[in-house]
């Protein structure tokens, strides 16, 4: 499968720049990101025999997966399991009543209203998630042809490497987790 980090971010910009939390909830993608987002899905799909895309429930993860399936005709798949680690304010969701109106397109309902944490989630929760993940793509015949669109926490935490907004890494689900997982952020 493919692990596609979201394009950037409104967050991610002022991040970059201050390092500091510029207190922003559920962040839209920036005109970079929507670039970026534009590239990987022409890159991907050219490349790529895709049947399936499962995509985080942050803005920014079904902002960045909305071309590559506009372009190849895939349903969004809504997975909070590939969420982001919640640790910062951009890790504040978005309703999924708020969510339906934005993404009229994507199927919700088998999310709850609120679906990311309250509290700030530990690493090894993250990796736990990512290994309940791995387990169940693992069990699917056709894993190969699956892009996911999640973020730089949950793709470091199935790798052990740390991407790019708008990049992207190939992951087999059948093969070892990574034997260490460095939570230092780019």
């Amino acid at each position: 499968m493919i692990l596609l980090r979201h394009g950037q971010s409104e967050f991610n910009l002022l991040f970059t720049q201050t390092r500091k939390d510029p207190g922003i909830k559920d962040p839209k993608l920036t005109p970079l990101g929507h670039s970026q987002a534009e590239a990987a899905a022409e890159a991907l799909a050219a490349a790529h025999e895709i049947r399936r895309i499962i995509a985080s429930p942050y803005t920014r993860a079904l902002q960045t997966a909305a071309p590559l399936a506009r372009r190849l005709g895939l349903p969004v798949t809504v997975n909070p399991v590939v969420r982001e680690r919640y640790a910062f304010a951009c890790d504040i969701g978005s309703p999924v009543t708020h969510l339906r109106a934005e993404f009229p397109e994507v199927a919700l309902d088998h999310i709850e209203e609120v679906w990311w944490p309250e509290v700030e989630e530990p690493a090894e929760q993250v990796i736990a998630r990512a290994a309940r993940f791995r387990g169940e793509m693992a069990a699917l015949d056709d894993w190969a042809h699956t892009v996911v669109v999640s973020h730089w926490g949950f793709i470091l935490s199935m790798t052990g490497k740390s991407v790019a907004n708008g990049q992207w890494l190939p992951c087999d689900p059948t093969g070892p987790a990574p034997d260490e997982v460095i939570w230092k952020h780019h």
